[in-house]
């Protein structure tokens, strides 16, 4: 046994004797292209709508709620996919998101929110999560559509428009500290403070 594994790994480390350094540099970097595109299209189609809502337990229950709301039907027309909010756009920190969601496959494949009384029972825990990772990243996702820098303080509702040029100034607070609940229902906040 030790004897082959030596003989591949010298095979290995050996000048070729038949494909010159040229085939192998041409071969390895038309290798390159087709795994990069491979890898950016898996990339891009687990970010599609339809790949979210393929799990039963999304379509059932956060996709309903999404329906509801002003990220999904609104008077300019312009729609936020799951995505938009629960993945950043930046490659490094899209990358990092995709690994993280590995936790979530994981969950898919035990079923621990396979039906709503399931759901119900974890979204406070999903949702809390979820915040900790918008507060920690300085809510990167909402940020993508909205910037402070362009909005027009005098169209909005004094309230939110005093919390705005509040937080602008500030710059401690970050998006999901007000906005909970958004694009989806509160879980029961029962015994926690609210701003």
């Amino acid at each position: 046994m030790i004897e082959r594994l030596r003989y591949f790994w010298r095979l290995l480390w050996r000048p070729s004797v038949h494909i010159s350094l040229g085939v192998l540099v041409l071969g390895g970097f038309i290798a390159g292209i087709f795994f990069w595109g491979g890898f950016n299209t898996a990339m891009e189609y687990t970010n599609t709508e339809q790949f979210c809502v393929s799990c039963h337990e999304m379509e059932a229950n956060p996709f309903e709620e999404l329906k509801a709301t002003v990220h999904y039907t609104n008077r300019s027309g312009v729609r936020a996919t799951c995505s938009d909010c629960h993945v950043p756009h930046g490659w490094t920190h899209k990358v990092a998101r995709k690994m993280e969601a590995s936790k979530e496959v994981w969950g898919w494949i035990f079923g621990t929110i396979n039906t709503p009384e399931k759901y119900e029972a974890k979204r406070r825990e999903l949702a809390e999560r979820e915040w900790r990772r918008l507060e920690a990243n300085d809510s990167l996702e909402c940020r993508n559509c909205h910037q402070f820098d362009f909005m027009d303080f005098t169209e909005q509702k004094p309230r939110a428009a005093q919390a705005h040029s509040t937080a602008l100034v500030g710059g401690d607070a970050t998006c999901i500290d007000c906005h909970k609940g958004i694009a989806h229902e509160l879980p029961d906040m029962s015994g926690v403070h609210q701003r």
